[in-house]
């Protein structure tokens, strides 16, 4: 974990692109057993060709990925960043829009205003800056992984040093 953290404060586009592989290589895995379960194993469910074009989706998205890591960290990364950029900006809109409406009931509502304005601005930054955005928060994330493989490693000290005893 402290290595891939460490990975990911260093070379965030390429820990990215490792992230994109990593999930083009479970796509692949996911549709070839879902389609060999369906065909095979025995797997039943209601909904018979909705899971074999599911699962022929995942294979195929999975293959696309791993042909073209590139592209598909490109696409894959933008559509995501669209995504987050979308929800952040409803939930910043929808939490001014509440407390504003709801203000009678709250002693300060300036605390869920900054809240709202803050998810507004990181939702615009997802949305204009998409590929900066994510590999801000790959080093973000990066930074997490350091920090909590620190606290494992003074956790197990601490287990050890009570062992020890």
């Amino acid at each position: 974990m402290l290595i891939a953290g460490i990975y990911a404060i260093i070379w965030p586009a390429d820990a990215l692109t490792v992230l994109v592989l990593a999930g083009g290589i479970l796509l692949l895995i996911d549709g070839a057993l879902g389609l060999w379960s369906l065909t095979f194993g025995g797997g039943k469910s209601g909904n018979y060709w909705f899971d074999v074009a599911a699962n022929a989706l995942s294979l195929l998205l999975g293959v696309l990925i791993l042909l073209s890591p590139l592209l598909a960290t490109i696409f894959t990364v933008t559509f995501l960043a669209a995504i987050v950029g979308v929800t952040a900006l409803v939930v910043g809109v929808m939490q001014i829009v509440v407390i504003t409406r709801e203000r009678e009931h709250y002693a300060r509502i300036w605390p869920v205003v900054l809240s709202g304005i803050s998810y507004i601005l990181l939702g615009l930054a997802f949305l204009l800056l998409p590929l900066i955005s994510v590999t801000i928060a790959v080093i973000f994330g990066g930074v997490m992984l350091v920090v909590f493989a620190f606290g494992l490693f003074g956790w197990a000290w601490r287990l050890y040093q009570r062992t020890k005893a």
